[in-house]
């Protein structure tokens, strides 16, 4: 039996490790989660978090941004590390199960066209998050209040490329503090419970305009783990502040790969189809 650790919040998986109050453990037999349970972390700080990792028995971990000395402690402990994954935790697990979500190890210290990147770490994650935009000024009786929505996104031609109708389970945030893109906290700051509203939102309200500056190339030889990358993954790396930042390997050859930091969004219009469950 394999046990698989995730930093836990919220049904998320918790994006600092050194931080993270709760982990939520599975239970793996033959590639099938056959049982799963929270259990906090006991205030621990990074290297203790490690020992009581270790004392639980876990194989893997499964986190969001990780610090090399964790790293290192988890690696003593024979605990394979998955660093960089982001959304629902259970969904994260089973990309991991099925071999969509790895850890290569590569490392890169590359620093052009206002890119920084510290740990590559996980790859091959496409799970749709619609989180990680500012929403400063937005105004609404729902605004800095835990709200829970039913949505479906659709781009202009009708493709759907999200629901949570299709995971059964209410996408839940705080409205206005920036865990969503600005469009969607702008269109849910007034709505009333139970209603539904359908929104068209230009890229300025969504994941921006694609940025040139964020398509960035570097040696393989300097940037061990690089070699197992191919064309077309997705993969993280981590910015200067130890968050983890999704690319696409857009080009690679002989010599270099060539990375794009644009949101696969970026440039796109969105429809999204909101229903307020709750508001708390």
């Amino acid at each position: 039996m394999k046990r698989i650790a995730v930093t836990y919040e919220n049904g998320e998986v918790f994006q600092h490790f050194g931080h993270t109050e709760e982990f939520k453990v599975y239970e793996v037999e033959e590639g099938k989660i056959v049982n799963s349970e929270i259990i906090g972390s006991d205030g621990s700080g990074h290297g203790a978090l490690a020992g009581l990792l270790g004392e639980k028995g876990i194989d893997v971990l499964i986190c969001g941004g990780i610090g090399g000395g964790a790293q290192a402690a988890l690696q003593e402990r024979g605990i394979e590390l998955c660093a960089g994954a982001s959304g629902n935790a259970d969904k994260a697990v089973e990309a991991y199960l099925r071999g969509e979500l790895v850890n290569t190890g590569a490392n890169c210290n590359h620093h052009d066209g206002g890119h920084s990147c510290g740990e590559h770490s996980c790859g091959d994650h496409d799970d749709h998050s619609c989180g990680g935009c500012s929403s400063s000024g937005i105004t609404g009786k729902n605004v800095g209040k835990t709200c829970r929505t039913h949505y479906r996104g659709t781009f202009n031609d009708g493709t759907q490329f999200d629901s949570s109708y299709d995971r059964g389970e209410p996408l839940e945030f705080v409205c206005g503090a920036g865990m969503m893109i600005r469009g969607f906290d702008a269109a849910v700051a007034n709505m009333e419970v139970g209603e539904t509203i359908d929104v068209h939102l230009m890229p300025s309200e969504a994941y921006g305009e694609a940025d040139p500056r964020a398509v960035f190339q570097v040696e393989i030889d300097r940037m061990p783990g690089a070699e197992n990358v191919s064309v077309g993954q997705q993969v993280y790396l981590q910015n200067g502040n130890g968050q983890p930042v999704p690319v696409k390997v857009v080009a690679k050859d002989e010599k270099t790969v060539t990375f794009d930091a644009n949101h696969e969004m970026a440039g796109k219009e969105l429809n999204f189809r909101i229903e307020l469950v709750e508001v708390r």
